[in-house]
């Protein structure tokens, strides 16, 4: 999931060109803590739910990207 949050914090430069209110370190620190956060309430929440295996491991390997790259879209648009 770091390697996830540093993909999304470089994607997220490319994204909002010259937007980056925490700055570049902000951005990876953010997206690498939210994909971990994420990716560990996925990985519990999911299968207490009563979703399948596979349904566990497809949301742990979309959502936490999806949902660092909207946490650094609502500081973007916090910080507005």
């Amino acid at each position: 999931m770091i390697l996830v949050g540093l993909l999304v914090g470089f994607a997220a430069g490319l994204i909002w060109k010259g937007n980056r209110p925490i700055g570049v370190t902000g951005d990876y620190l953010v997206a690498i803590g939210s994909a971990i956060l994420i990716a560990l309430l996925d990985w519990f929440v999911i299968p207490a739910m009563g979703f399948s295996e596979t349904m566990k491991l497809v949301g742990v390997a979309l959502e936490p990207a999806l949902g660092a790259l909207a946490v650094l879209w609502l500081i973007r648009l916090a910080k507005k």
